[in-house]
């Protein structure tokens, strides 16, 4: 359809009757993200309250699209990059979100420790000095404020902020580490997301969330224990990219849960859904 015929659709979102109204809907979701910058042009142009809600709601039914399609395409070429689709998860809030100037922001993350980084120490004594860096000149530090608002999930806001949930503050840790070549991993424990290295002959963890404090095995058992729940080898061993990602997806449905937001505890539990073989309610 040309910009005349698109417009001349949009002004029948006015009609009175039902009926024509959600052909009408149907009509322009069915020509996909294409349409988008039409639709807010009209949003610009229009003085309809009315109208204005009907093009926001089509507008964010076709991103909420987009990144339902992004999100899959990850899923199925086997979620290689985390940066990816920690950027997929962030455009439901920033649509217009660039995943090139997020993969810059973390590339001089990485620059800013690699030159203050020794290969020759020992795997204890690097994670030391990422730490002295990341916690202190970097400034990163856990969000205990806001614990629970929305924007801890979203990676391009704690970028800015330096501050976040435990997952996002790993993920960003992890992506500077792979990048200095470090074996560093995710680890889903129960309420708390937590980073492992683990190579041959070494392994231990990491609390990104309490300034990178290192901690063993045997620290996880006992916290298994006052939890008195049942250990599994997935609080001790790595997990994959999509299971971080559904991890902030949990995350997200949470926050909402704290904000009252059901449409969108809705939304994010259907995005959920699509990258699970079952949907369960697995800790956050």
């Amino acid at each position: 359809m040309n910009k005349r015929e698109i417009k001349a659709l949009i002004s029948l979102l006015d009609d009175e009757d039902h009926e024509v109204i959600q052909h009408v809907e149907g009509k322009i979701l069915s020509l996909g993200g294409n349409v988008i910058p039409f639709l807010e042009t009209e949003w610009e142009e229009s003085f309809n309250p009315i109208l204005q809600r009907k093009l926001e709601e089509l507008i964010h039914e076709l991103q909420l699209s987009i990144m339902n399609e992004r999100l899959q395409a990850w899923k199925n070429g086997g979620g290689l990059d985390l940066l990816e689709g920690m950027w997929i998860l962030s455009t439901y809030h920033y649509p217009e979100l660039s995943l090139e100037n997020l993969k810059t922001t973390v590339e001089q993350l990485y620059y800013d420790i690699w030159i203050q980084f020794q290969e020759e120490m020992n795997p204890i004594d690097q994670i030391k000095r990422i730490n002295s860096i990341f916690f202190g000149t970097m400034n990163f530090a856990a969000n205990t404020k806001s614990f629970h608002s929305p924007s801890n999930s979203m990676i391009n806001v704690v970028l800015e902020n330096r501050r976040g949930n435990p997952i996002t503050l790993c993920v960003i840790y992890l992506l500077i580490a792979r990048k200095l070549g470090l074996p560093v991993y995710g680890v889903n424990l129960p309420n708390l997301f937590v980073l492992t290295y683990k190579s041959e002959n070494t392994q231990f963890y990491i609390n990104v969330f309490n300034r990178g404090i290192i901690f063993s095995k045997t620290d996880i058992d006992h916290y298994i224990a006052q939890l008195n729940i049942k250990p599994k080898d997935i609080f001790y061993h790595p997990c994959t990219n999509l299971e971080i990602i559904q991890r902030v997806l949990r995350n997200l449905i949470l926050s909402y849960e704290k904000t009252g937001e059901q449409e969108k505890i809705k939304e994010i539990e259907d995005i959920l859904r699509s990258t699970l073989e079952t949907f369960d309610d697995d800790s956050i």
